[in-house]
């Protein structure tokens, strides 16, 4: 697999290995998918042998319109990382950790694997989910398929844009590329994604300044409220992480979507880190609030309802990864070993490829 050049970033500095476009540039279109996989041994060389042929199946498509900007992501959830790979394990991989405040619920639902698409056109996108499924659709089931749309200057359907605080450029790779703290996976990241519905007529019913209060910035200019006036309750304070005096970031790529004549209208929320403990604060921060109590009033007219944490391996790895004998079915049919958020970075022999776009050993 040859991972396009100008869709891929590279590793923070020192570490070469080639990553997965997280950080490229927002569409104007997008798909996510989230699918879990099916028993068997089957489905276990099916993904492992389709890991390595994404990247063809990008290109394919990509050609029928080079400027538009077509990209794919790859995440996999803790417990398909047990059953496709095993050890070692990315250290901050656990499954997605549910919240619960007051009537406020940051749900956890079932997903192994998360295809995020992107491009300036929706038809690419669908081209690519249908190539994606005609190769893995026998081995997994569906569990979430998200269309989501540009909304007029970036804005999502509460009326306010979306994503002002993306860093942008080298603070952006910095912001959601795993380095040296994790070498055996540098070049990965961690993505976090939510589905939230919103009580639109509810919404609506507020007047301008009291939505602009929630949210902490102006509707129109999209400029942040002075602290002064800002509640500390206001989504854009209680999202502001700060460790050791500075702003730790992540990279949002968040897509409104929605069905009028059901009325359905949402907000996919996927957010891109070097390490998922950042998300996760700005999740606490919202649900249960800093303090306890102090929680976000957005909250009161959105609901999330789906969540799910993966690990977005690099682009080198996946590329790496040997297709199995069907029968080995000793370790795809294991139990999933435990989850855990603590564990530390495990050594690895080096099949990541680092200094190279192909590894010298493939992914056992």
């Amino acid at each position: 697999m040859e991972p396009d050049p100008k869709n891929a970033q590279s590793a923070p500095a020192g570490l070469r290995t080639l990553a997965q476009p997280v950080s490229a540039p927002l569409s104007r279109a997008a798909i996510f998918l989230v699918v879990t996989l099916k028993p068997g041994s089957e489905t276990r060389t099916a993904v492992r042998s389709f890991c390595a042929d994404l990247s063809g199946l990008i290109r394919a498509v990509e050609m029928r319109d080079l400027e538009a900007g077509l990209s794919c992501i790859m995440g996999i959830g803790s417990e398909a990382w047990d059953r496709l790979f095993g050890s070692p394990r990315p250290a901050m991989l656990h499954t997605f950790r549910e919240i619960r405040a007051g009537e406020r619920h940051a749900v956890s639902t079932p997903g192994d694997l998360l295809f995020h698409i992107r491009a300036q056109r929706m038809d690419l996108c669908f081209e690519l989910a249908m190539q994606i499924m005609a190769r893995i659709g026998d081995a997994v089931t569906p569990e979430d398929e998200v269309h989501g749309f540009r909304y007029f200057d970036d804005r999502d359907l509460i009326g306010f844009v979306d994503g002002t605080e993306n860093p942008r450029g080298q603070a952006a790779i910095d912001a959601v590329l795993i380095g040296e703290e994790d070498a055996a996976f540098s070049g990965g990241s961690y993505v976090i994604v939510q589905k939230y519905l919103h009580d639109l007529a509810g919404w609506d019913a507020l007047s301008t300044e009291a939505q602009e209060r929630i949210i902490g910035r102006k509707k129109l200019s999209d400029i942040e409220l002075d602290d002064s006036v800002k509640p500390t309750s206001a989504h854009s304070a209680l999202t502001t992480i700060v460790q050791d005096g500075k702003e730790v970031k992540i990279l949002r790529d968040n897509m409104p979507f929605g069905r009028p004549t059901q009325g359905e209208f949402g907000t996919y929320f996927i957010g891109y880190s070097r390490s998922p403990s950042t998300t996760e604060l700005m999740l606490e921060n919202m649900f249960v609030g800093r303090p306890p109590g102090n929680y976000d009033r957005l909250l009161d007219f959105s609901r999330a309802v789906t969540g799910n944490l993966f690990f977005v391996p690099s682009a080198s790895f996946l590329e790496d990864v040997a297709v199995d004998e069907p029968a080995d079915a000793s370790v795809s049919d294991a139990p999933p070993a435990a989850n855990s958020s603590s564990s530390g970075p495990s050594s690895h022999d080096g099949s990541l490829g680092i200094g190279s776009l192909k590894g010298d050993t493939s992914h056992e």
